[in-house]
This record gives structure tokens, C-alpha cells and sequence, in this order.
């Protein structure tokens, strides 16, 4: 983004390389030795459990390079959000219950669902929270390409959509009442939904922006003690 040039004018936490703080070259060269660990970490699991586990690392791998990165970063495309719920949800929640038992699970894809849906609330807080900056810069997020309404809507909808997945497994039997425990961070969650409506500016949402991180976290607790009961 500082490359591009989207960085520029953003609201938010000081950024090491728009800052000045590191050198762009140091910043690239960091996140280049992390997709290495992170490649040789995900090639001992996928020796150990499964070799076609290396198809799905290395689709991590070019998912997290590609958002911002190449000549064509999907994070300007308006597919984000897309991916964002697949890798951060799915692909997070489903290939470790895989490592860890060999089966994939409709419990553990709902799970995942779920956990997508607010990772995706995220990133979608975040793009609102730029849309001027972005859209200035020529980054063609989702939220610039929709407009401010329709992305608080979008917002309202995953967060709902995510307090919605227990009410199904209840249903379907794949888990307990207790996983209704989760119904505890609806007020955590909402309070970012809130200040989206009820704002234009960048500022506040800057603070959603950590409120909806913490629901993440919240909400993943409950639900695995909901789980295990």
C-alpha cells in the first residue's frame, strides 16, 4: 500500500514505512522471511499429515502475498473481502481440524463460516474506514466500489450472519445449547456496527476497528467453551 501510494493520507495507527520509521526495502524483506517460516512450518505439517496439504499452503502463501502485491493485488479488485473470509475462516478453521484428525467436518466448515464472517467484518471496518483515502489513491476496495450504505450494511449482515451459525448447529445437532454461550458477545460486536452507522469519519472507526477484533476473539472462546460442554 505505501508503494502504491494508498498508505498516504491514512487514519490509524503509525505504519513503519509511511511513517518513515523502516525502510521500505527492510519492510519487504521482513515480510519475505515470515512467508519463509511460515512456508517451512506448513511443509513439516504437510509432510507429517498430508502432501496435498502443500496445494492449500501454497495457496495461503499466494493469497497473502497477492492481496497488496503483483501487478494485479486483488485488494485493489474489490475481492478482499472474498478472500479474507475464505483463507482467515475456511481454509484457517477446516485445515486444522484436517491436521489434527484427518476429516473434514460440516461442524468444522460452519465453525469456520462463522470465524470468516468476522475476520471479514474486519477488513470490511478497515475499507470503510479508508474509503476516501482509497478511493483517492485508486484502490478499488469493495466499499469504494459499493459506496459508504451499502458497505454498513454489509457489515450489519456478516455480524448477524455470524451469531446465526450456532442457532444452526443447534438445529442440525452438531452441537450443544451451551454453544449459545457465544450469544455473550453480540453486545461486543455490535458496538463496532454502531459507530459505522453512526459515523463518516475515520477516526472513530479506528477504535471499532479493535472493538471488532476483540468480539473475534470473544466470540472464538465461547464458542469453543460452548463446544466442549
Amino acid at each position: 500500500d505505501f508503494v502504491r501510494g494508498a498508505d498516504a493520507n491514512r487514519v490509524g495507527p503509525l505504519r513503519a514505512a509511511s511513517s518513515g520509521i523502516v525502510d521500505p526495502r527492510h519492510v519487504r524483506w521482513a515480510a519475505i522471511a515470515a512467508f519463509g517460516v511460515a512456508g517451512l512450518a506448513g511443509l513439516a505439517v504437510s509432510v507429517a499429515v498430508d502432501v496435498r496439504l502443500l496445494v492449500v499452503g501454497a495457496a495461503c502463501l499466494l493469497a497473502g502475498w497477492l492481496y497488496t502485491g503483483g501487478p494485479r493485488p486483488y485488494g485493489y479488485l474489490g475481492l478482499g473481502e472474498l478472500f479474507c473470509f475464505v483463507f482467515f475462516g475456511l481454509v484457517a478453521t477446516v485445515g486444522t481440524v484436517y491436521v489434527e484428525t484427518g476429516h473434514v467436518t460440516t461442524l468444522a466448515a460452519l465453525t469456520g463460516s462463522a470465524m470468516g464472517f468476522l475476520a471479514t467484518a474486519i477488513l470490511v471496518l478497515n475499507n470503510l474506514r479508508d474509503i476516501e483515502s482509497d478511493a483517492a489513491a485508486g484502490k478499488r476496495t469493495l466499499a469504494t466500489r459499493i459506496g459508504r450504505e451499502r458497505t454498513r450494511v454489509f457489515l450489519l449482515l456478516l455480524v448477524v450472519a455470524t451469531f446465526a451459525v450456532p442457532i444452526v448447529l443447534l438445529i442440525a445437532h452438531l452441537a450443544p445449547v451451551a454453544v449459545l454461550l457465544v450469544g455473550l458477545g453480540i453486545p461486543i460486536a455490535a458496538a463496532p456496527v454502531r459507530t459505522a452507522f453512526a459515523t463518516t469519519q475515520p477516526a472513530p472507526l479506528v477504535g471499532a476497528l479493535k472493538r471488532m477484533a476483540a468480539a473475534q476473539v470473544t466470540y472464538a472462546l465461547l464458542f469453543a467453551l460452548g463446544v466442549l460442554m
